[in-house]
This record gives structure tokens, sequence and C-alpha cells, in this order.
């Protein structure tokens, strides 16, 4: 039968056998109070409490264990360590360190640059530095759930209980415990009473003979071998007025309490009889002929009969203790309180373990600050977030920040704003979306390209992270009565419940049936009762009822919703909400305008649509269409990694078929690849130069 019993506490072990002691209907829940958790001899920290309590209640339970962790600064408080004073009970050190070099060389622990143990004869000491911009509580996290920082205790309280395996609780267990100690005080009491009662016998012998010690001697000199003389003792009745006082006080008139001083199995013939003699029996005699004569003095004679009132006193007490049930449970109270006394107030008694009792094992997320912040993906798939503070509003036209590094063959393709908290769905060229949460996506500067896209999903070959549609707000929830709206180059469009995407898979799931040649353009939340608009990259644009779509499943491929020239292919997808926005197309030389979206009159869907914009050599291809407001910002984009904040009011408002205004103004050979709306909480300062005030930060919608 396995057993697996965690140490406790001396201090708290001992409280709580008192409190049995002195009451012994006590309940598990009061015994819980005195001893609230196990205490593990190398300290850490007991992560909750209700494994314990379940242990405690039904003898089977796990204990949650954590090792005692701080932070301390380094390199000039530029980066931040990890420092590992205390680990889990039974955790082996080496391997616990070997393991966490093992999943930072898999790339499976994030953000660890070095591991060090500087453990000496002080104490445990285990350096853990992070890079640069990693939060440590994160860090921390991901430690306790992949390595054995984190370990737990599997209570199993099995015990032998008269010779049978039984599951205690923690009631059992000191009931159990007072039981044996009861036993061991009772038969530790009978084995002193047997020793006091031989120890009594043969002081007897000696008191009867220096009592009649002349006629002892006599005796003895006349006898020609100690055999004899030893016979010839035993063969006489000897009188003692002290030995038959004595026993008279200690046993009274019973004969009964007589007997409870005489050693066990000794004969009726030996001892006081009847007549108030006495009869030597074979011990005693052997005991006097061994006797010194030293012993003959008168101070030996007062010693030997202050040891036989002595001895008669303590079996006198020892009888009392087994007559007494009370005073046996008196001796085990007095015998915890001294062993507490003794081992419970030094630093060896006091409490190693520190307990979490209203832990509760947080995700990584509940460690993150919700912030906003603007995350771009580049066109070959490096996505990286920094917060929406670090750019500056700029005035039309200005040269704006360099919002990333890129190689030379790679430009960001895709950027929005959202909160840490938020959920992205990320769909690929092959109509498939995968689940991300914003906190996932990793901070980088202004002049750090980001991480490959392909490190955070199982991509397959030719696959590329092309849309990103953050879930803010009520839609964390994934309502039913919502969809996503989605729409390819090729100009089919589709339109799916949400809450067919509230279940995320590491591997994804597939959002659009596609044909061959075509991807996926764009994708938007709608509630179903909205106008769609479909803008292609020849200046032409779509308006249709979203109620022309009706809902279709993840698997569907969906229905046409703008028709195509050959060489054409739709490049956004806009769902209108109001007619008081405006349509802001950008094309891919740096100009674009603004037009009110009631110019864009609702027709059906599956036509080739009106003009947007106008065409023409200065402009170029259309890269870029949004809805905004005039008190809006935008961000704009290029293929070289330039990020510009323009106010919206700033870029002037133009019929359909007009050709716009610079928005940017681009170096040689790059291109304008993209703009994203954004929604301001407070006024921007007006500024008369190229870069303006700094804006406040915002959200989009």
């Amino acid at each position: 039968m396995a057993t697996n019993i965690p140490p406790h506490n001396l201090n708290e072990v001992v409280d709580a056998c008192q409190h049995v002691l002195k009451n012994p209907e006590a309940t598990i829940d009061e015994l819980m109070e005195i001893i609230p958790a196990p205490d593990f001899p190398t300290a850490g920290i007991i992560h909750g409490l209700g494994g314990v309590r379940e242990g405690y209640r039904t003898g089977r339970g796990r204990v949650v264990m954590r090792a005692k962790c701080h932070f301390e600064e380094i390199d000039k408080g530029q980066r931040q360590s990890i420092i590992v004073d205390e680990i889990p009970y039974q955790v082996n050190k080496k391997n616990l360190l070997e393991r966490m070099a093992e999943l930072v060389h898999e790339k499976k622990l994030e953000g660890i640059s070095h591991i060090q143990d500087e453990s000496d004869k002080s104490g445990m000491r285990v350096v853990i530095e992070l890079k640069r911009g990693e939060v440590p509580e994160v860090v921390l996290n991901n430690l306790y759930k992949q390595t054995q920082l984190q370990d737990s205790f599997g209570i199993n309280m099995v015990a032998l209980i008269d010779g049978q395996p039984k599951l205690c609780n923690l009631k059992d267990l000191i009931a159990i415990f007072l039981e044996h100690r009861r036993e061991v005080v009772t038969r530790r009491t009978v084995f002193e009473l047997r020793k006091a009662r031989e120890r009594g016998h043969v002081l007897e012998g000696l008191a009867v003979a220096l009592a009649n010690i002349d006629e002892f001697i006599a005796t003895i000199k006349a006898s020609p071998t100690p055999p004899v003389a030893k016979s010839a003792l035993m063969g006489k009745s000897w009188d003692s007025s002290m030995v038959r006082d004595m026993l008279a006080r200690v046993a009274g008139d019973s004969a009964e309490g007589s007997d409870a001083y005489r050693p066990e199995g000794l004969s009726p013939n030996f001892g006081l009889q009847a007549d108030g003699l006495y009869r030597l029996s074979d011990e005693q005699a052997s005991e006097i002929l061994q006797m010194r004569l030293q012993r003959l003095t008168g101070l030996e004679q007062d010693k030997i009969i202050g040891e036989y009132r002595e001895v008669m006193a303590q079996i006198a007490d020892l009888l009392g203790i087994l007559a007494t049930p009370a005073r046996v449970t008196t001796i085990i109270g007095d015998e915890l309180a001294a062993l507490k006394q003794e081992f419970g107030q030094t630093k060896v008694g006091a409490r190693r373990s520190f307990i979490e009792k209203n832990a509760t094992d947080l995700e990584t997320e509940d460690l993150i600050t919700p912030t906003d912040v603007v995350v771009t993906l580049s066109h070959t798939g490096y996505i990286k977030s920094q917060l929406l503070s670090e750019y500056r509003a700029q005035r039309r036209g200005g040269r704006g920040k360099q919002a990333t590094q890129n190689k030379e063959d790679d430009w960001v393709e895709q950027l929005f704003i959202a909160n840490t908290h938020d959920y992205i769905l990320c769909f690929t060229t092959l109509g498939r979306v995968y689940w991300l949460k914003v906190w996932e996506v990793p901070q980088g500067s202004r002049g750090s390209r980001g991480r490959p896209i392909v490190n955070m999903f199982p991509l397959q070959t030719g696959e590329k992270v092309n849309v990103v549609l953050p879930l803010t707000g009520g839609f964390r929830s994934f309502p039913a009565d919502h969809y996503v709206f989605m729409a390819t180059a090729q100009g089919v469009v589709k339109k799916t419940s949400l809450d067919e995407f509230s279940n995320p898979r590491k591997a994804g799931i597939i959002a659009v049936d596609l044909d061959d040649g075509d991807y996926l353009i764009g994708a938007a939340l709608t509630d179903g009762i909205h106008d769609v608009m479909l803008f292609s990259d020849g200046g032409k644009a779509v308006r249709f009822d979203e109620k022309d779509v009706r809902a279709v499943g993840r698997g569907a491929r969906g229905v046409r919703g703008m028709a195509l020239d050959a060489t054409q292919s739709v490049i956004a997808m806009l769902v209108a909400e109001d007619e008081s926005q405006s349509v802001l197309t950008a094309t891919e030389n740096g100009y674009g305008k603004r037009t009110g979206i009631a110019e864009y009159t609702r027709h059906g869907r599956g036509t080739k649509g009106m003009i947007a914009i106008q065409q023409s050599e200065r402009n170029g291809k259309v890269v870029a269409a949004t809805l905004v407001r005039p008190d809006d910002e935008i961000m704009l984009i290029t293929d070289s990694g330039v990020l510009v904040r323009t106010r919206v009011a700033e870029i002037r408002q133009l019929g359909r078929a007009t050709q716009g205004v610079t928005l940017i103004a681009l170096d040689d050979d790059a291109k304008l690849i993209g703009l994203q709306r954004i929604v301001e909480n407070d006024a921007a300062e007006d500024g008369s130069d190229d870069t303006g005030g700094t804006a406040s930060e915002g959200d989009i919608e």
C-alpha cells in the first residue's frame, strides 16, 4: 500500500494535538485553523489551499508548491532578472536548471537570456536574466507552467491501523497518534511499575535484615557455605516493624492493596505473612548475602529506609496513573508541551513554507496591464507591437517617423491599434484563421523588424497572414448575432456568424473556401444591417446591402460581390456605418482624398461599381480605402517603413471623380501601401510646423 504524508510544522501539530486532548469532539475545520497546510523543509510557497483542504478532509489531495522568487534590476536598470531563493519540496535543483536551459534552447521559453546558479553555503540563489523589454511577471508565470518551479505534492494519508491499511483524514491521524501516545504512556508506566515493585521487594529484604542484623550475622557465620546460609535465611520468619508499618500505610487494611506492591509472580509464601512476620525470597536472600559491611553503618541504613519509602510512594503514584485515564491525558499534554518548548521555540520551529491562502492560477493575461498598442505586420511576415504614445501626429505632407526597420524586399503590409487584452483573428492567404492575443505579439522598438509570425502559428507551405482583425470591446465574447464579413481579391464575399470562431485552435480553422488563385483581402465585424463597400485597384467601388449576402458556414465559398476586369483586383472592403462618414482613398504615389459616403449610391452586389477616385499616371493604382470622420486621425504607412500620423480634417473633401491631394511626401521609388484610421480621446494640439503637436492615445473603433 502506498502512502504519501507531507511534513508539517511541529508547533502547529502540537497545538492541534493539545486541542483534541481538550476537545475530543473537535471538527476537521477547527483543526485546519490550527494546521492550515503542510510545512516543507525546503520552504517555498504553498499556492492555494483548495487541494490541501480536500486532502485534510478526505485523506487524498494535492498541495501546489511554488518557488519563492523576487526581481532585481541589472545593467543599470535596463534589464531585469528573476532570483529564485527557494524551490519546491523534493525538486532537484540540477535537473530544474537543465530543464530550463532545454526549454530556452527549444524556444518554448521566451525572454530569457542567461541562467546562472549562484548558490553557496549562505543559501540558494539562482539568477535568471531576462532580455530587454521583457515583463518579469510574464516570464515567471511561464516558468511556473512549464518547469518544476511550480510542482505538486500528492497527499495520500494511508496508515496501518491495527494491521489494516486505512485512508485517514486530519482528525483521524491526530486521534490515532494520541491513542498511540496513550498506549506508550500506559506501557511505560506498567514497565516502571514492574521495576519499582522489584526494587521495593529487594529493599524490603534489606530493611528486614537491618532490623535483625545481629541474628542475620550469627546465622551466616554458623553456615559452612553460602547456599546453606541462603537456605537458613529463607527458612526463618523475621520480624520487622518498619516494613510492616510501611506496607500497612500504603496498602491499608486490604490484603489486595498489599499485593499491589508485590512483584509479579512472587509466591504468597514470601513477603509479609498473616502472622506479621516476613519470609525472605530467593532474590532478597541473595542481595543480603552480597551486601557490603559498610551498609551496616547508621547513615547507610537511613538511606536504605529512605529509598524504600520513595519506591513505595512511586508505586502508589504509578498505580494511580493506571487507574485514572485523566492522568494519562495530562501526561500526554505535558510531554507535548515539553517537546514544543525544546524544539519549537527556535528558528527551526518557525514555519518555513509561506501560504498564499487565496491564490489562483493566474493566466499570463492576468499579469498584463491593459494598454493600447500599434501592431504591425510586414509583407514577409514579421509582426511586432509598439506603444501608441511613441508616435507623433504630423501635418499633411510631413516626412514621418521610421515605424520599423525592414529588409530591402520587405515592407509593412498590415497595421492596427488594439488593447493588449483583445483577441486578434489572423486570416491567411489560404483562407484559414488563427487566434492571437494582442499581449502575445512581441514588443519591439521603432528600429526593430519584429518576430516572424511563422513562429507563432503552424502555417502551411506558401501560407501567409495577410489580414488581421482585432476583436475589441463586446466582441471578445463572440456573440452569435454578429458576423465576420470577408472579401477576396477576385470579388467573392462571404458572411459567417461570429460564434463559429469562438473556439480557438492552435492549428487554425477554415474561414473561407477559396478558388484557385484567389486570396483573402479583407474581413470586418458586422451586425447584419449595414452596407458593404468593395474597392478595386482600378479606382472603382461598389456598395450593397449586407442583407444581400446570407450567412453561411465557415467551409462555404461565398457569393460574387464585385465584377472585375481581368487585370483588376479588390484591395479594400469597408462596412458603412452612417451617412455622416466619408471614404478616404489613397493611391500608391501618396495622393488621396475624402469623399462623402452619400456619393456612393447603393447598387446590387456583383456589379462593376462606380468611380471612387480618378485614376491617372500621377496617382497610380489605388492601394487603400477607409471610412473616416473629420475629427479622426489616420496613420499612413509606406513600403519603406515610414509612418505618418495625420489629422483627417487637414485632408480636403472632394467628389468621387477627382484625383485628390498629397497625403504623404514619398522618397524616390517609395510607395504608399496602406492607412489606418484612429479615433482620438482628446483634441490634439495644432502646430504650424511639419511635425505638429503631440496627439493623445486612441483606439480603433
